[in-house]
């Protein structure tokens, strides 16, 4: 439990985020981090940042990185309140790390990794990655996280959401079970339908972080711009399961939005 006195998400904030399966939150680490992190993985991607004739791919993926400015970034006492307010007090795990980053550089060329897709979050020791399967209750995953560490406009690549996507993959998630469905499922579906739901950006100024509901169906997208982008995708690992039979008030707001998508 964090000591913040003053709750980064607004009730509203809460509210947007079960209907709509996000919430940006800006300010969630200093710009100066973003800055130091940026210096350790230009020098990652073998390019250089005042040289665009080093930028000969559309995306450059880097691993995992555990240097300071990067737990910093992900351990801010403003985060953390906002774990707390979407999973619940004690049901998340601190990062100590900030998994992949997928540099994304201006380019005429696709990515050839923008597809529309949820992320698995169990099943992961499956050769095949389409074998990788999600649940309804989330198994080993609590938030679906993007931490913007450049500016990133709407021509720098940002990923595109599909806002209340998560109501129609829950739906379809729950005859499962716990067995849940394998992204093979879920693509030959189409992810349930869910083409029709409007589609937003997550642009905003490094430090900004999109805090996203698991089942969020979401993707890249080639960038159009002139300054490469530098993102982190982590999950946020749940400390115990979702539980959907919790009494009201103890529900968490991930849990709730699930529990309203199969309700509805």
């Amino acid at each position: 439990m964090t000591t913040d006195p003053i709750p980064p998400l607004s009730a509203t904030d809460i509210t947007s985020f079960m209907n709509n399966g996000f919430v940006r939150l800006d300010g969630a680490f200093p710009k100066q981090i973003a800055e130091d992190a940026r210096a350790i993985l230009w020098q990652a991607t073998g390019c250089h940042s005042d040289d665009p004739t080093t930028w000969t791919q559309p995306v450059v993926r880097l691993g995992h990185f555990s240097q300071p400015p990067f737990r910093q970034a992900a351990n801010t006492p403003r985060l953390h309140r906002a774990f707390d307010q979407l999973v619940g007090a004690g049901r998340w795990q601190p990062l100590g790390s900030l998994g992949t980053f997928p540099v994304r550089f201006p380019s005429p060329e696709a990515p050839g990794d923008d597809g529309w897709h949820v992320d698995m979050s169990f099943g992961h020791d499956a050769p095949d990655f389409m074998d990788w399967r999600i649940n309804i209750s989330s198994r080993g995953r609590a938030l679906l996280m993007l931490f913007l560490f450049s500016d990133v406009t709407c021509d720098d690549a940002p990923t595109r959401i599909r806002a209340g996507s998560h109501i129609d993959i829950a739906r379809q998630l729950a005859p499962a079970g716990e067995a849940g469905l394998s992204l093979r499922d879920l693509v030959a579906s189409g992810f349930a339908d869910s083409e029709g739901r409007p589609e937003a950006s997550a642009t905003g100024a490094a430090g900004t972080v999109y805090l996203c509901h698991p089942f969020l169906v979401h993707a890249a997208q080639r960038h159009r711009g002139s300054t490469p982008r530098f993102l982190a995708q982590p999950p946020l690992l749940p400390r115990e399961p979702f539980r959907l039979n919790r009494p009201d008030g103890e529900r968490s707001p991930v849990e709730q939005a699930i529990l309203n998508a199969i309700d509805g």
